[in-house]
């Protein structure tokens, strides 16, 4: 209790918050933190589905440092919550424009995402490289065939009783996400709860040495819609053309770039990052000797390697 109680005293504040005016029935929340006069960094969460928040910010120098967050459409405190109409990729980008011109910025800004943050700045640098002064992501998520591939079949090399579950359950279905996708935008619950439960679930499998899989736990509204958000996506290929990303990387290949990726990333292997890393000419990728998607040790690595990035390669 007393360590929760210091690590929210130690969180920052914001200095200003709220809403972007209504688009497409969605009302989007930001938040920002540090300097109003410092560099601008757009910072956003991963998922599909997941939230930003203070703790995000903590990895920069927040006296120099600008740092806006946004909650994507029908996630965290984005309203209505886990609304799926008029929610893919382009939205967000351009949620993500409204929110450049909103607040009034000039100029280039510092790109910062994990995972699906990741790939949600990548595609925002691809649409509008004259705006990215850099990209600093981790957990590289390019959201392509290689990573279905790996995640929905692949992954039985490791985990073949988690998976082979999985493809009893859908039968003749054409892939998983469309199964589970179908089950959690049901109106029975316990189809909701068994769809979150499974497939849900399998992301945080992965990389667990001894994982616990299959039990069904009760969710709240948020976490179903978090689910929900991250199925719908996933049975849509992330709302993306095929390969998307890498084949429009050449128009930002020559913006500066800091990869940091786990080694044993078992949910996002390493091999995408590594491609990103070949075709970014002026990009730095650095592998942590690690296993997992996330944890707090690679937590601590990416953040000693963004300030050091910041420090040594970008000038204030």
């Amino acid at each position: 209790m007393l360590t929760d109680l210091w690590r929210k005293w130690r969180e920052p504040k914001p200095f200003n918050e709220g809403y972007l005016p209504e688009a497409d029935g969605h009302r989007v929340f930001f938040h920002e933190y540090g300097n109003p006069q410092g560099k601008p960094v757009l910072l956003t969460h991963g998922g599909p589905g997941g939230r930003t928040h203070s703790g995000h910010a903590g990895v920069f120098n927040l006296k120099k440092y600008r740092v806006i967050m946004f909650d994507q459409r029908g996630c965290g405190k984005s309203l209505p919550s886990g609304k799926m109409e008029h929610n893919t990729m382009e939205d967000t980008l351009w949620d993500m424009k409204r929110l450049y011109d909103f607040l009034g910025l000039k100029g280039k800004v510092i790109l910062r995402g994990a995972s699906w943050g990741s790939t949600v700045m990548l595609c925002f640098a691809e649409k509008y490289p004259e705006l990215t002064e850099c990209l600093l992501l981790s957990q590289v998520f390019l959201a392509d065939g290689v990573q279905e591939e790996w995640f929905n079949k692949q992954s039985a090399l490791f985990y073949p009783e988690f998976v082979d579950q999985m493809q009893a359950d859908a039968g003749s279905w054409k892939t998983l996400p469309e199964y589970y996708a179908g089950l959690i935008n049901s109106e029975d619950k316990e189809l909701q709860l068994r769809a979150a439960n499974r497939y849900g679930w399998y992301e945080r499998v992965l990389g667990a040495v001894n994982p616990r899989f299959g039990t069904v736990e009760e969710l709240d509204e948020a976490a179903l819609n978090e689910q929900r958000i991250y199925m719908t996506y996933a049975a849509k290929a992330y709302t993306l053309k095929n390969n998307q990303i890498m084949r429009n990387v050449k128009k930002i290949a020559k913006i500066p770039a800091l990869l940091v990726h786990n080694r044993l990333d078992m949910d996002c292997p390493l091999l995408s990052a590594y491609r990103l890393h070949q075709a970014m000419l002026n990009s730095k990728l650095v592998i942590a000797p690690g296993i997992g998607h996330y944890n707090p040790q690679l937590k601590k690595f990416i953040c000693k390697e963004i300030r050091d990035y910041l420090q040594n390669e970008i000038s204030d």
